[in-house]
């Protein structure tokens, strides 16, 4: 893993090079800018769809993940796009592909649904849990650690500024 992140910023400058080599250098840096641009987009895309569909949860009571994941794997792809590079830009469009993209949802959330569980079941119970402990419930390993703490009601609308 660390080669593979000392050799990505040279994989990146070698890619860039190699477009200015077969291409023109005016080319390349248009390359670079449309992508950052195309990026900036997607990013602000991402995160505005994000928020309509968390204020849509909220209003109808329930949340489905696999929503969010898409939102994710879109704000994922548009920082790809952002860092320069022919790489990067490969990256990007390969988590935006719908079969590639479900599939990592599929496998993000077969991992973490236990864990998720063993969360919820905890917090039912007033129980407040590390994530270690968590996923060692989750796997069946072991009890939760329970941290105990004083707990100040407030109440009123956070807005009042009475």
């Amino acid at each position: 893993m660390r080669l593979l992140l000392l050799l990505y910023p040279w994989l990146e400058l070698l890619s860039l090079i190699q477009l200015g080599i077969e291409t023109s250098a005016f080319v390349a840096m248009t390359w670079v800018l449309s992508m950052i641009i195309l990026g900036g987009g997607m990013l602000r895309y991402a995160g505005s769809s994000a928020v309509a569909r968390l204020r849509i949860a909220r209003q109808q009571g329930f949340l489905q993940q696999t929503l969010l994941l898409d939102d994710m794997a879109l704000a994922i792809a548009a920082v790809f796009f952002i860092i320069p590079g022919v790489f990067s830009d490969f990256l990007g469009l390969v988590v935006l592909i719908g079969p590639i993209r479900r599939g990592i949802t599929r496998i993000i959330v077969r991992r973490c649904t236990p864990m998720q569980a063993a969360v919820g079941e905890f917090y039912r119970q007033g129980t407040v849990v590390s994530p270690e402990s968590a996923k060692n419930a989750a796997d069946g390993r072991g009890e939760p650690i329970t941290i105990e703490g004083e707990v100040t009601e407030i109440s009123g609308d956070i807005n009042d500024t009475e």
